[in-house]
């Protein structure tokens, strides 16, 4: 089986928000990864006037049939706001958790406006005239909610684009942001049901009904005040874009005003134009959502690689401290044992009657404890470093190859390698540590990825593996790089031997001690179109 992966070129969001200057805060490194402070990619640009675009579209091919009558859809209604109450809710539980990171009352207005679009679908369904067979006064509370629900919405993201230029004098302190979040979520609540109660009790309240006539003689002048609002939040946002959800919140701005438009366009109910004005908006929202969600896990992507990367970096250092004691253990052994014998043969003859030199025995008995405290000392610290029980389990050696070719896909990519891989999909399995296989395969890779830095030929990195006889498994990497040189081909595994300006030499004598370990062997051989192979075998597990 052939694998080929070609590097492309050009910059992915990801590896700007990597390469961005290094933060000094977590607010700051929070601007690297969360849709209210990320910077919108040119992918995203498109995607989103694409998404406009079409919405502009579906409006004028509506237009024509908005007065269409479809009659009444008992079922529409309760969707409608069982979806807008989902999707509200996530959207704004998603935007508190951005707020819990970077304490912005930008971010506290708009996830609040979003709340208050879920809290306050409950009774804007509830109070829909169809729905219960209602009479004119639920009608006209409905009119009343509805045009709450579309008043408050611009008007939060009015208050996010004037607070969120002024980050530094209004962000939250961190212990007061879970605090914050509660005691918004309940004001809204409370908000939510007193303008519900409001709207189903002021008839009775007010016999005459004043203030409903008022609204209703006015409706005209609220949509256009609507409208108008919806506008205006849209150039503000238009005017101060500077992140991924700027980006987003004016395409659901869009949305918005394509459902007024058409509302004021039909004037009346269970037409095309009023079942479409509100699906327009509910897609719009939807994409908030769903970009929230891409987010939400790419963001965690990122966490589990930092994660990864983290741990073999622990690993690669207790390995590198387990080799470079043992290392220091063999070098200082003869010399330390020399010097114990020493002192011993010189306090013997020190020690005779002629001459009595009593302070001579003393400094060299000195010597031998001095040296016998150093030895100790070395093995002490060996004895700290190294990890004896290891877990040994059966091994599918292809799998692990497939798994760090994936990790490091992105470095691959970004120096422009082309990977083959040629993997023998009968191979057995092996009883082996899988993190020090895997750091024995990263560092081999690395190894040849920087040794094709500087090709202007093919980059290629081949990975094979195979059965080898009797009863063991095969894994070679090779590269078209520079080579090694063959006066040198034999030390390149010994301790602090290297050949890189930044390098320690611990990398392939790590690599030889985990195959030597595991009962295997590697080596290095000049590869036959240029470059370098590394192979290594291990024994197969026969009960695997």
């Amino acid at each position: 089986m052939t694998f080929r992966a070609i590097a492309q070129n050009g910059t992915s969001r990801d590896s700007r928000a990597g390469t961005a200057a290094p933060a000094t805060t977590g607010a700051s490194n929070a601007q690297q990864v969360l849709l209210s402070t990320l910077p919108p990619s040119r992918g995203q640009k498109r995607l989103a006037l694409a998404v406009v675009l079409v919405l502009l579209a579906a409006f004028c091919a509506t237009v024509p049939f908005a007065a269409v009558p479809v009659g009444y859809i008992r079922e529409f209604i309760p969707a409608y706001a069982a979806a807008m109450f989902v999707i509200s809710s996530i959207t704004s539980a998603l935007l508190f958790v951005q707020f819990s990171v970077v304490h912005s009352r930008a971010l506290l207005a708009v996830s609040g406006g979003y709340l208050f679009s879920a809290l306050i679908t409950i009774p804007w369904a509830l109070t829909f005239p169809d729905l219960f067979g209602a009479a004119d006064m639920a009608g006209t509370t409905w009119g009343v909610l509805t045009r709450v629900w579309r008043l408050v919405f611009p008007l939060s993201v009015i208050a996010y684009t004037l607070l969120k230029d002024d980050e530094a004098s209004t962000a939250w302190p961190r212990a007061l942001s879970y605090f914050a979040i509660l005691l918004s979520a309940a004001g809204l609540l409370v908000a939510a049901d007193l303008v519900a109660w409001l709207a189903t009790s002021t008839r009775e309240l007010t016999p005459s009904g004043l203030l409903f006539s008022v609204i209703n003689r006015a409706q005209a002048d609220w949509n256009a005040l609507l409208l108008l609002l919806a506008l205006f939040a849209l150039a503000l946002l238009w005017s101060r874009r500077r992140s991924v959800l700027d980006l987003w919140l004016m395409v659901v701005m869009c949305g918005l005003l394509i459902e007024l438009c058409l509302i004021i366009l039909v004037g009346r109910r269970y037409v095309v134009g009023w079942y479409a004005a509100r699906l327009y908006f509910l897609v719009s929202s939807t994409l908030v959502l769903a970009v929230l969600l891409s987010e939400t896990a790419l963001l965690y992507a990122r966490l589990a690689r930092s994660v990864m990367a983290e741990s073999r970096e622990r690993e690669a250092r207790l390995m590198t401290m387990d080799v470079l004691s043992a290392s220091i253990a063999h070098e200082m052994s003869q010399p330390l044992a020399s010097i114990v014998t020493n002192a011993d043969a010189a306090a013997r003859w020190m020690g005779r009657p002629t001459p009595d030199l009593d302070e001579v025995k003393a400094s060299l008995g000195q010597i031998r404890d001095s040296a016998y405290r150093a030895r100790d000392l070395i093995g002490s610290i060996r004895a700290m470093i190294k990890r004896d029980a290891r877990n040994r389990l059966p091994l599918d050696i292809n799998d692990l190859v497939r798994e760090i070719v994936a990790l490091m896909e992105r470095e691959l990519q970004r120096n422009r390698i082309s990977v083959e891989l040629e993997l023998d999909e009968h191979l057995p399995t092996v009883q082996a540590d899988h993190v020090q296989l895997q750091q024995v395969l990263i560092n081999l890779i690395t190894n040849g990825l920087e040794a094709m830095a500087g090709n202007r030929r093919a980059r290629i990195l081949r990975v094979k593996s195979a059965i080898q006889e009797p009863d063991s498994v095969l894994i070679s990497v090779a590269d078209t790089g520079t080579g090694i040189d063959p006066e040198i081909v034999d030390r390149i595994f010994n301790p602090l031997f290297t050949t890189k300006s930044n390098g320690m030499g611990m990398g392939l004598s790590i690599c030889r001690s985990i195959i030597e370990g595991h009962g295997g062997r590697l080596w290095a051989s000049a590869g036959a179109e240029g470059g370098s192979v590394f192979q290594f075998v291990l024994p197969a597990n026969i009960a695997g």
